[in-house]
């Protein structure tokens, strides 16, 4: 199945704790159907050090589902769904349901 969130997408999210939070998609993990969103779902973790790291309390975005994310419509800044369709040149390009305008460029 094709891409309906790439990476370098803004988005914003759906459900959960950051809902409403826009960012940009740093990491696609498609066969897990998980994102990971600059700026959301911060998490905080304690990690011990090693012979590689000092340790100490790190933050870091951790992955949500692709579901819980919308992509932002080009036109007017909106959450909108995304569909397929074939350009002038033969080319299958992505675009917003929501105003029709091509995503892809």
């Amino acid at each position: 199945m094709a891409a309906k969130v790439k990476k370098g997408d803004r988005v914003v999210v759906l459900a959960g704790r950051d809902k409403g939070k826009q960012g940009e998609v740093t990491q696609v993990m498609p066969k897990e159907g998980r994102v990971i969103v600059s700026g959301v779902n911060v998490v905080t973790r304690h990690q011990k050090p090693n012979q590689m790291d000092q340790g100490g309390i790190k933050r870091f975005e951790a992955a949500i589902d692709v579901s819980n994310v919308a992509l932002l419509d080009p036109k007017d800044g909106k959450p909108t769904r995304v569909g397929f369709r074939v350009n002038e040149e033969g080319n299958k390009v992505r675009y917003a349901k929501r105003s029709g305008e091509a995503i892809d460029v």
